[in-house]
């Protein structure tokens, strides 16, 4: 072996070994809550029973306990003695902003992972599989979106279904008054107030929307699902290092049975803040989906 081959190995491996430590080092998140001491979860304000806030104005809701458990799991990777807990509510307009300009470290609610999104954020495996459906008045006669011809039709600002209802409107030359909604809850408010004849929006929320309303009984759920929404957790993509703890503590909550436990609190059971009860078994899709965890989804 000549010096010069052997000073080329040399050089090689010590830029290996430092792009290595570059790689390693640039972990913007897991950085930023070592030296805060501080992860932040960003909640919503009305997605029943994701993340909502209950009679005190705390966050509760299925994705808010899971969160909690892999801010916890993030702790005992970085072994920190204490790791402060921080929420922030978010709207489905801010939400990714959130996310990407570090304000929030993990979203905890109902947002759906797409390709679109993945150009801005990540995703760790899906909890939930929704499909987007109508909330209408029992007396209201709609049945399908085809019976939304002509009518005032409301989604919520910054959502997938909002897309879905506008391209549809569109493709099926429906000429529907398109309105927006703040958040679910708002947008619910026009069904409930006459202004808008159907809320195109993910059945489940639409399920715990209408659970907790004044009177239940004069709205339903109508029309076949329009899309298949997997719901994740979203966090940021430019740290793989925090990544790779989400993921690997979400398949082990899906594969030891505690997300299961936490699906049937808050599917199964009565939730804040009237005590009302979803009554939404876990779905055959969303089962075998826990089978073979994976963040990778269908778009």
């Amino acid at each position: 072996m000549s010096a010069t081959s052997s000073i080329f190995k040399g050089a090689t491996a010590i830029t290996l070994m430092v792009g290595a430590q570059i790689v390693f080092a640039s972990t913007p998140v897991l950085d930023r809550i070592r030296s805060t001491g501080v992860i932040t979860i960003a909640h919503r304000e009305s997605s029943v029973p994701f993340s909502y806030l209950d009679v005190r104005k705390q966050p509760v809701g299925y994705a808010v306990e899971i969160c909690q458990r892999l801010a916890a799991a993030v702790q005992k990777r970085l072994k920190l003695p204490q790791l402060k807990v921080s929420y922030v509510m978010v709207t489905s307009a801010d939400r990714i902003p959130a996310i990407v300009s570090g304000k929030a470290d993990m979203e905890c609610g109902s947002t759906t992972n797409n390709a679109e999104r993945r150009k801005q954020v990540s995703f760790t495996i899906p909890h939930f599989f929704a499909g987007a459906r109508m909330l209408v008045r029992t007396d209201s006669g709609i049945k399908s979106i085809d019976d939304l011809r002509g009518k005032r039709v409301i989604s919520t600002k910054g959502t997938t279904p909002q897309k879905l209802v506008a391209a549809q409107n569109e493709a099926r030359v429906l000429k529907m008054t398109l309105l927006e909604g703040k958040d679910h809850a708002d947008s619910m408010s026009y069904v409930e107030k006459g202004e808008a004849d159907a809320f195109v929006m993910d059945d489940i929320l639409l399920y715990g929307l209408r659970a907790n309303s004044a009177q239940p009984n004069r709205f339903e759920i109508a029309g076949d699902p329009l899309t298949v929404e997997p719901y994740a957790v979203m966090i940021s993509r430019d740290d793989a290092e925090y990544k790779k703890i989400i993921d690997t503590e979400m398949s082990r909550l899906i594969l030891d049975g505690e997300v299961d436990k936490l699906y049937e609190k808050w599917f199964m059971r009565p939730i804040p803040p009237k005590g009302v009860v979803l009554n939404a078994p876990m779905s055959r899709f969303l089962r075998s989906s826990f089978r073979f965890p994976t963040d990778s989804v269908g778009d």
